[in-house]
């Protein structure tokens, strides 16, 4: 019948917060209906199959996390990897290792001992006295000008698409320095990839779920809003309120992708491209998130590569990253008062909360929320 509730929860969007929370809510008991308006769930950890290969769709995602009680939920979906993100840094052909460590400043400096790599960069770093004025000044304190010149200064500028100096010093508020041959990207307890890819892990906490794609929340809300007694949107907060105070800016990022009839392009997952002329910030060569191998533990005889690059935002574009600077921030706070007198909907995720967000810590963030919603 026309106008019934039908739903107790509506969940507008069916990347990792949404399904998580569908999911949590369905194990409470509660009638759940997740709409995206993608033409396939799993958001922007969507992985799509190429010549056996799981291709991440819309960027890099590797999963770590410290949070045990998020690493013990997503193995009730998935089986993971041990896969271990160790980048290259690609300086106009040398090749240096990521993060900053041991091996990174014998290349750099040709100095072999954790002492003489902590005397040089103490050494850079005395350039910049007193408070860093700028992103430049920043890094320059913490890692000194030869690794700001070479791993730093271009990838940055490419990054955000403006010079170092003229980029807020808190963007870069800690870089990495270690003075031992660790080449683990992410200092996490737990780190890997889901074996079968994303989208099955997130199809499993959909399962017995309805779910409606290619279904656009924003143009059919009246209809959609009648549907469901709460509302979980996870999409743009400044879109829900049709931008009546203004638009909050993101990075976007461009992808190239191909299959190419080679084995191995680059022998890496990831490779960072960081001097500022190449025009792209890194290329992913995805067989590598899962060492090569097929599901079945064959060797893939193809490989697919991406580049990408960082863009401005405009609406319509993807948006990626928020500008967390103080008039971004300024603006969401006030779209945040908004969203607090919307009594029938919560606002969560990356887009809903404006906020950079790991994906352990969008599970942990829906976890938390279901919680306090269904107890």
């Amino acid at each position: 019948m026309e106008g019934q509730v039908m739903y107790d929860y509506l969940i507008v969007g069916a990347g990792l917060y949404g399904a998580v929370f569908a999911r949590e809510a369905k194990e409470a008991g509660k009638k759940v209906l997740v709409v995206d308006k993608r033409p396939n769930i799993a958001g922007n950890v969507y992985t799509e199959d190429v010549e056996g290969i799981k291709v991440h769709v819309y960027g890099a995602h590797i999963f770590h996390t410290n949070n045990r009680e998020v690493w013990d939920y997503v193995n009730r979906f998935a089986a993971f990897n041990r896969f271990t993100n160790s980048p290259v840094a690609n300086y106009k052909g040398e090749l240096y290792s990521l993060p900053f460590n041991m091996y990174t400043f014998n290349k750099m400096w040709g100095v072999v001992t954790p002492e003489e790599a902590a005397t040089k960069i103490a050494e850079q770093r005395k350039e910049i006295s007193g408070e860093p004025k700028n992103l430049e000044e920043q890094a320059i304190s913490l890692v000194g000008r030869d690794i700001f010149e070479k791993l730093v200064k271009g990838y940055t500028e490419k990054q955000w698409g403006r010079d170092c100096k003229d980029l807020p010093a808190f963007i870069i508020r800690r870089l990495p320095v270690r003075l031992t041959f660790d080449n683990n990207y992410f200092n996490a307890l737990y780190q890997g990839i889901p074996t079968e890819g994303y989208t099955k892990l997130v199809e499993r906490l959909l399962d017995g779920i309805e779910v409606r794609l290619s279904c656009d929340y924003l143009e059919n809300r009246e209809a959609l809003d009648r549907e469901a007694k709460r509302v979980v949107y996870t999409g743009p907060i400044d879109a829900f309120f049709g931008f009546r105070l203004g638009t909050l800016e993101y990075r976007s990022v461009r992808f190239e992708t191909e299959l190419l009839d080679q084995p191995n392009f680059q022998g890496n997952a990831a490779v960072n491209y960081t001097d500022r002329e190449t025009p792209w910030t890194r290329i992913i060569e995805h067989k590598w998130f899962t060492f090569g191998k097929d599901e079945q533990g064959n060797e893939l005889p193809k490989t697919v590569i991406s580049r990408e690059y960082s863009a401005e935002w405009k609406p319509g574009d993807e948006p990626y990253y928020p500008v967390n600077d103080e008039k971004n921030s300024a603006l969401y706070r006030q779209y945040r008062a908004l969203a607090e007198r919307e009594e029938k909907v919560v606002f969560g995720g990356r887009l809903g909360e404006y906020k950079y967000y790991d994906m352990d810590q969008v599970i942990a963030a829906a976890l938390q929320k279901a919680r306090e919603e269904l107890t």
